[in-house]
């Protein structure tokens, strides 16, 4: 209920900001491991994670709600641009009055699936099943983003 209410909250000041009456999304909750929300902008359909938002509460309410619709309602006044750029930032600052944060700070341990230890030439990384098992099997490659070495198993 709370989502629904800060939908329409900032919804509401999205359509008083542009004069118009953008058309509302449809709200579902099957998200699942680290993500908070996904936006499906075609689809004009937003999911949102139901075990971080029950651990997160109120905080997750004021910032992942916000940044979801602000995905939806970019795409319905400005078309297909980049997904956090400057569109979105000022649907975020200026228009619904939030942060233009692109990643939730949660903890995410209730919701994060096995790990792999992987490193490179400045640190370890822990991969998802998912990134560590296109590694194995079809042989997909990861670099580190700081160092930009190659991620290479942990034995």
């Amino acid at each position: 209920m709370q989502v629904q209410r800060q939908l329409q909250r900032d919804l509401d000041k999205a359509n008083q900001f542009f004069n118009k009456q953008f058309t509302p999304p449809t709200v579902s909750y099957a998200v699942r491991g680290v993500k908070a929300g996904v936006a499906y902008l075609q689809r004009n359909e937003i999911r949102f994670n139901p075990t971080l938002l029950a651990e997160n509460g109120t905080e997750f309410i004021q910032q992942v709600v916000p940044h979801e619709l602000a995905h939806i309602l970019v795409y319905q006044q400005f078309g297909l641009v980049q997904p956090h750029g400057k569109e979105w930032k000022m649907m975020m600052e200026q228009v619904l009055g939030v942060p233009a944060e692109t990643y939730h700070c949660f903890d995410t341990t209730s919701v994060q699936g096995k790990t792999f230890p992987y490193s490179c030439g400045c640190q370890t990384h822990q991969l998802s099943i998912r990134r560590h098992n296109a590694i194995v099997r079809d042989g997909r490659a990861y670099i580190c983003k700081k160092c930009k070495q190659p991620l290479k198993a942990v034995s």
